[in-house]
């Protein structure tokens, strides 16, 4: 059995529709199981979520090999950054211990370093240090920028781009290694099945180094449209997004913390070299989106 956190998710979504063709026995931690759609037919069924430890005891029943996605790069009612990514992983590598699970496979970040500079990196390396320091046989992904069409972070993209100038977090000149969703999906899928020796560390980049106003422009070319970029310098975009926090609430269009990371380059020397070991060829992101 695998239990699937994270699987309403980006990456989630297209791993879990793999899991169930390939006929694996998959059970999800959700917290709410309309958000499976058509798959939650198909999978059992674990109430809860990372804010909710004693739910874990249950969804690790009977399970060999547990495939942690779950993740938030935004302070939540039920906790903050840190508890939901570094605690909460902490307390799942732990209560798999102890449920008996052998495997355990973990996404942190591509970068992910104790002194990066945003809270979500950091957590992540701790997280990814709480797995890596088990006694499970342990599988961590590195991804660079995950993205699929129609995913929040381009939907938002897509909505700036109605006003006349599109709005761009700093400098816009971090680098990344933009990676589709689907192509990740396959290189886990990949690992989980692969026999023989097994790596304990992939870096998961695409084809492409982009600045991120590079990827603005092939969103925008996607959309099938042109504008110019405005870079806001940081100070401001912190302050505003902080004193739009408490008026919006949890569901304020961007935070701080998301903004911030858009300043976390993430790319790796080895390219696609990970994931074309899997047997992956990721496709560059303009191919993908459509964009002429």
């Amino acid at each position: 059995m695998i239990l699937l956190t994270g699987a309403t998710g980006t990456v989630g979504s297209a791993l879990l529709r793999r899991l169930v063709s390939a006929g694996e026995p998959v059970r999800c931690l959700v917290r709410d199981p309309r958000r499976l759609g058509e798959q939650r037919v198909r999978v059992q069924i674990a109430l809860g979520d990372l804010a909710d430890p004693p739910s874990f005891r249950n969804a690790l029943r009977g399970v060999g090999t547990v495939v942690h996605l779950a993740a938030s790069i935004r302070d939540q009612p039920g906790g903050s950054i840190e508890e939901l990514n570094a605690v909460a992983t902490l307390r799942l590598v732990r209560a798999a211990e102890r449920a008996g699970a052998r495997r355990f496979l973990f996404f942190s970040a591509m970068g992910a370093r104790h002194h990066s500079r945003t809270r979500f990196f950091r957590a992540k390396a701790l997280a990814q240090e709480a797995v890596q320091t088990s006694a499970l046989e342990t599988m961590v992904f590195q991804p660079s920028i995950v993205y699929t069409p129609g995913d929040p972070w381009l939907t938002l993209l897509e909505r700036f781009s109605y006003l006349p100038a599109l709005p761009v977090s700093g400098s816009g000149r971090a680098e990344y290694q933009p990676i589709w969703a689907e192509d990740v999906a396959d290189c886990v899928l990949a690992a989980l099945i692969a026999t023989g020796p097994r790596r304990r560390a992939f870096e998961l980049g695409g084809p492409e180094t982009l600045s991120y106003d590079d990827i603005v422009r092939v969103a925008l070319a996607a959309a099938g449209r042109r504008r110019r970029l405005l870079h806001v310098p940081l100070p401001i975009v912190r302050s505003s997004l902080r004193a739009l926090r408490p008026l919006a609430g949890p569901k304020v269009f961007a935070t701080w913390e998301e903004a911030e990371l858009m300043e976390e380059p993430m790319t790796t020397r080895r390219g696609t070299a990970d994931a074309e070991a899997l047997g992956v060829r990721p496709r560059p992101m303009a191919a993908v989106l459509g964009a002429a």
